[in-house]
């Protein structure tokens, strides 16, 4: 089995100007949650050019330790209130609790998810927040890439399909297998019409290396 990583697509921040356009003051909010570190380098790279000072009282809840680590490239990690959980919705949650119930959060986002999962757990909670777009996601070049020549294709973003669908227009699947991993892409797939030979994750496949080692086991005599 030959395995090629090929980033279909690029993380960027949004341009102050695109920002602008959600209308939205970080200086409203008293509490930020993050979910993944690009998203805390775009946050601040903003705030610097819209000349937002963030003030020392600002909480920061994040999804893992790793991500609420990161905090310390941008601010002083001792001074500052920061929360992490274990990678899930429900540990924010678990973390917000009562005692910080009454701030006003603002959920960073791209403009490839919507963070369903964790805003409809803050909307059951009745908790005062807003989400924001900082980071966008930029087609690559994929053009130099004979894309048919693969069997099989591992997806797990619906960037993933806008950039093919650019490099390709008229692609179409043939023989390719699809492999997908999260509920957001396979909707994605079926509106783009692609099918889908794995999804992942499973009870059985956590993740999208055991999903094809399971798959590649059963078919190893094909």
């Amino acid at each position: 089995v030959q395995i090629d990583f090929k980033p279909f697509f690029l993380i960027e921040p949004l341009s102050s100007r695109e920002f602008r356009a959600q209308r939205i003051n970080v200086l409203d909010y008293t509490a930020i949650v993050f979910s993944a570190r690009h998203m805390i380098d775009a946050f601040f790279q903003l705030c610097e050019e819209l000349r937002v000072k963030v003030p020392e009282t600002m909480k920061y809840f994040c999804t893992t330790e790793a991500v609420a680590m990161y905090l310390q490239k941008h601010i002083v990690f001792r001074k500052r209130k920061i929360f992490y959980g274990t990678g899930t919705p429900a540990s924010v949650i678990d973390l917000i609790g009562t005692k910080h119930k009454g701030e006003k959060f603002l959920i960073t986002t791209s403009d490839s998810s919507s963070n369903e999962a964790l805003t409809s757990l803050f909307q059951a909670q009745k908790l005062d927040f807003n989400t924001a777009v900082f980071v966008k996601s930029v087609p690559q070049d994929l053009k130099d890439i004979d894309i048919a020549s693969y069997d099989m294709i591992v997806v797990y973003n619906p960037s993933d399909l806008k950039s093919l669908s650019e490099n390709y227009p008229e692609y179409q699947p043939g023989n390719t297998k699809f492999v997908t991993f999260g509920k957001q892409i396979v909707k994605a797939m079926e509106e783009a019409g692609l099918p889908v030979e794995i999804k992942a994750p499973t009870p059985e496949a956590p993740s999208v290396a055991r999903a094809l080692e399971l798959y590649l086991d059963a078919h190893k005599n094909d």
